[in-house]
């Protein structure tokens, strides 16, 4: 029997209408807000640029910061090819003060996506030039980390400098997440402190099952980071709790679970990715699915995925059952 399941959270894309974009913004605030009454350790917002999703969800957390209290606030996460690292720090830290030290930023690094159809727009004088490699993060986590991004500082005549990004959170460079899919990403986080978030979408590179492919990312993380088995993992299935569900919502549960099952079979394209089921059912169910899951066995913290395309009232509905069954039969107590 794995160990209680120690922190609960879970993760939204926060989609809206083109033609009424504040009510789909304000669903996920409200959702979020939903999750700190339900006692949810935390709550995850995707990135999207170009999509109908969030696309700025340092300004989404902010205005979260502000509607709750208790509750810790992720990003699951940021590509960071899309943006100055230096700036990107100043804004998470400004959140990270806002929110009184909830902020758990994800990140990743690689090009952005449809990078040569994007890059006259996001790059139009360096585009083939732009680091997107680890090296971009490693700035990144520097300049959270308040080491020095200039050599100047002090008075100059009203007006006082920092050679360090303002504000500083202290805390925040512990609360840093990479998001990765590979052994190479999974040793790059571990060596360099950072957590680790591992989600439904792995490459298949030493198998072709996917919780022997996450098992195998959790334990290398965990063999370079200084914290070793102590290091912080987070997994992030798509979890679906059926129980208090109406006959309606359990047929569209299944259905959008089962159009989405076949790529689950074999690696996805060149880069051989896999993608793990989506779990439909109730939380007795579920409960025993993940206890079977060997990589959830490796874990004490998750941050479960909701699915795309759903209604306000299917994720009341759905975080209300993870709150109050799911994760008690995981061993899991709420927050206060």
């Amino acid at each position: 029997m794995p160990e209680p399941l120690r922190k609960l959270g879970f993760l939204t894309i926060g989609l809206f209408d083109e033609a009424d974009p504040r009510r789909g913004h304000e669903s996920t605030l409200g959702v979020i807000e939903l999750g700190e009454q339900l006692g949810f350790d935390s709550a995850w917002v995707r990135h999207r640029h170009l999509q109908y999703g969030i696309s700025s969800p340092v300004a989404v957390l902010a205005a979260a910061s502000q509607r709750t209290s208790r509750i810790e606030l992720g990003t699951a996460v940021i590509p960071l090819g899309w943006e100055n690292p230096l700036r990107l720090a100043e804004d998470l830290a400004t959140v990270d003060i806002l929110s009184g030290g909830r902020l758990n930023p994800g990140l990743s690094v690689g090009p952005p996506m449809h990078y040569e159809r994007v890059k006259d727009a996001l790059y139009p004088d360096t585009a083939d030039v732009e680091d997107f490699s680890y090296e971009r993060m490693r700035r990144f986590l520097d300049f959270v980390r308040g080491k020095p991004a200039t050599d100047f500082s002090g008075t100059e005549g009203f007006e006082v400098f920092s050679d360090r990004v303002q504000p500083h959170s202290p805390g925040l460079g512990r609360r840093l997440w990479y998001g990765g899919g590979s052994l190479r990403s999974a040793r790059w986080a571990g060596e360099h402190g950072m957590n680790f978030l591992t989600s439904s979408v792995v490459k298949a590179e030493e198998s072709e099952d996917f919780a022997e492919i996450q098992l195998s990312h959790i334990r290398e993380f965990r063999a370079h980071h200084p914290d070793g088995e102590r290091a912080r993992v987070s997994q992030g299935l798509v979890v679906i709790p059926t129980d208090s569900a109406t006959a309606d919502q359990r047929e569209k549960y299944r259905a959008y679970a089962e159009r989405r099952t076949p790529r689950t079979r074999t690696p996805q394209g060149p880069a051989r990715m896999m993608f793990a089921p989506d779990l439909v059912g109730t939380s007795d169910e579920l409960a025993e699915r993940l206890h079977a899951h060997a990589a959830f066995r490796e874990v004490d913290e998750v941050a479960f995925a909701l699915p795309f395309t759903f209604e306000h009232e299917d994720y009341v509905q759905i975080l209300t059952d993870m709150a109050t069954r799911l994760g008690p039969a995981l061993g899991w107590r709420p927050g206060s």
